[in-house]
């Protein structure tokens, strides 16, 4: 079995993808870190025992890898993304991908010229509960959906935002809750119900006072005619994600661990006694995978070194940036915003405001 090389960009978020990997030793080797913190950097390789530090992108592209871990601030993504693909290299990067549609479809050209793959970071889709979820909708369960309801209820504060100066920034985060902290329970949310055709959102800043927001409410419908509802604030003294969906022939909902809102405990309640037992009868095969970052990246392996799909593909990534370019343009323009957008649509290049758009670019 192939066991990769991998550089990772990123000694913050990029820690916990170095124990994903160091979690898979027969598939993966992280053969350098990158961080323009030597002494971060140094710390995480010594814990980790990765042979090599660098501080440059550039020194890292240089290296003989297969695949670069992109964890550094969103702003970079793409751009860092693009040099490894021209560089030859396979990515996995981090969320938020992009920082708009535009952006998102010029990594995608990036893609398809250079032969490689970009894997987004969706880590939670790999939980077993949620993955029991779709074991059960393989088996036929799960039809006509009617309604979903999705909260993302944690808690951020002063010193949170302190630790990282771009946090709580367009230029820095592109975002607050609806970027940084719900886009993944977002993405279980569609990845169960598909892409939504009409999103309509509030939202405020009034819990940190930053640019970005940090408490929001949507109203989502998707093409199977199921409605949808998410509420998310970073202002709750309990931390907490929960998800539940239903459908005509089953109820799924998740546990309430803030950030585990794929794993289990996992509950499909059935009133009916005969119904409880066949959902029971169908998970009895269920072999659970790896969890988290090792979960994808398991996945992830079997991809790049055989034939199967990506675990996860740009093309997810496109649908949650989508969804974030609607959220964003309804909450601005008090109006509910229908799905897909095209390409002339005033968000398209981006929802970010133009003094944090200066910014960015200097």
């Amino acid at each position: 079995m192939s066991r990769l090389k991998v550089g990772v960009v990123g000694s913050g978020i990029g820690a916990s993808h170095i124990e994903g990997y160091a979690a898979l030793p027969d598939l993966y080797e992280v053969a350098v870190l990158c961080d323009i913190d030597a002494t971060r950097a140094e710390a995480v390789a010594t814990r980790h025992a990765i042979p090599a530090t660098v501080t440059t992108y550039g020194d890292l592209l240089a290296r003989d890898l297969d695949l670069v871990d992109i964890c550094t601030p969103p702003h970079l993504h793409v751009p860092q993304a693009v040099a490894a693909l021209t560089a030859g290299f396979n990515v996995v990067l981090e969320k938020p991908v992009a920082r708009s549609l535009a952006e998102l479809d010029l990594l995608a050209a990036a893609e398809s010229r250079s032969g490689r793959h970009v894997s987004p970071i969706f880590q939670y889709r790999f939980g077993h509960g949620i993955q029991k979820l779709h074991h059960l909708r393989a088996k036929g369960f799960g039809a006509a959906p009617s309604v979903a309801t999705a909260e993302t209820h944690w808690w951020r504060s002063t010193p949170y935002y302190e630790a990282a100066r771009w946090r709580g920034t367009f230029a820095g985060e592109l975002g607050g809750c609806l970027t940084s902290h719900a886009i993944h329970i977002h993405d279980l949310l569609c990845e169960v119900l598909g892409a939504p055709v009409n999103v309509h959102v509030r939202t405020s800043n009034r819990q940190n006072r930053n640019e970005t927001e940090d408490m929001a409410v949507l109203s989502l419908e998707f093409a199977s005619g199921a409605f949808a509802t998410s509420s998310v604030t970073l202002g709750s003294r309990q931390e907490m994600s929960r998800l539940r969906f239903c459908f005509s022939d089953l109820v799924a909902e998740s546990g309430l661990s803030p950030y585990n809102p794929g794993h289990d405990p996992w509950t499909f309640p059935e009133d009916d006694p005969a119904g409880a037992a066949r959902i029971a009868e169908a998970l009895a095969d269920f072999a659970p995978l790896p969890e988290r970052f090792t979960g994808q990246f398991h996945r992830l392996h079997a991809a790049l070194t055989g034939d199967v799909p990506l675990p996860v593909t740009l093309a997810d990534a496109r649908r949650s940036i989508e969804l974030l370019t609607a959220a964003y343009w309804s909450a601005a323009s008090g109006e509910p915003v229908a799905l897909p957008l095209p390409p002339d649509h005033p968000y398209y290049a981006g929802w970010i405001p133009a003094p944090s758009r200066e910014a960015i670019h200097g």
